[in-house]
């Protein structure tokens, strides 16, 4: 087999393992589930032409799939949002995105669909880090990886992340 039949076999491989979770990433954060589809497959495309043109291993596939997803939402936002730029955007609080108790304690205690609901209810940036935690099942070393912050500013935002979700769902409950 030669290098391109076997980066195919890969990268149809890695197709079937990551499609719905790169999907699940996009639609949570555009909430448009046609959109979301296209930037899953658009994604894989931009990924498949990456190799083939480099004709270079990617260290990480996983996290080289999900930062390219994450770079296709940013411009969606942008489109969206009339051409910002992204420090605009960080500046009003869009980010593009641990503690084994605190999953634990959230995953007993809430009810998943209530969480989706309210998950919008959260600062963005906050809501960012969550979602690829929780939702998309990324560690985060992952996560850095993909947006180019710090582990530990990761951390931090998901621990303020999940405090916020808590208080938003404590005060729904009264």
């Amino acid at each position: 087999m030669n290098l391109e039949d076997r980066l195919k076999a890969g990268f149809t491989k890695a197709y079937d393992e990551y499609a719905d979770a790169i999907f699940r990433h996009c639609y949570f954060r555009l909430s448009d589930r046609e959109r979301a589809k296209e930037l899953m497959q658009e994604t894989f495309i931009r990924t498949w032409d990456y190799m083939l043109k480099r004709n270079e291993r990617i260290e990480n596939l996983r996290a080289f799939l999900y930062k390219t997803a994450n770079n296709l939402v940013i411009d969606e936002y942008r489109k969206a949002r009339g051409n910002q730029s992204l420090e605009t955007m960080e500046e009003n609080g869009f980010q593009p995105g641990n503690d084994e108790s605190v999953t634990d304690e959230v995953s007993v205690k809430l009810d998943s669909e209530r969480v989706l609901k309210v998950i919008k209810e959260v600062d963005i940036k906050y809501r960012q880090a969550v979602i690829m935690r929780y939702i998309d099942d990324l560690s985060p070393k992952e996560m850095a990886k993909i947006t180019g912050e710090s582990q530990n500013n990761i951390s931090v935002r998901i621990n303020r992340g999940i405090r916020q979700l808590r208080e938003i769902l404590e005060n729904e409950e009264e």
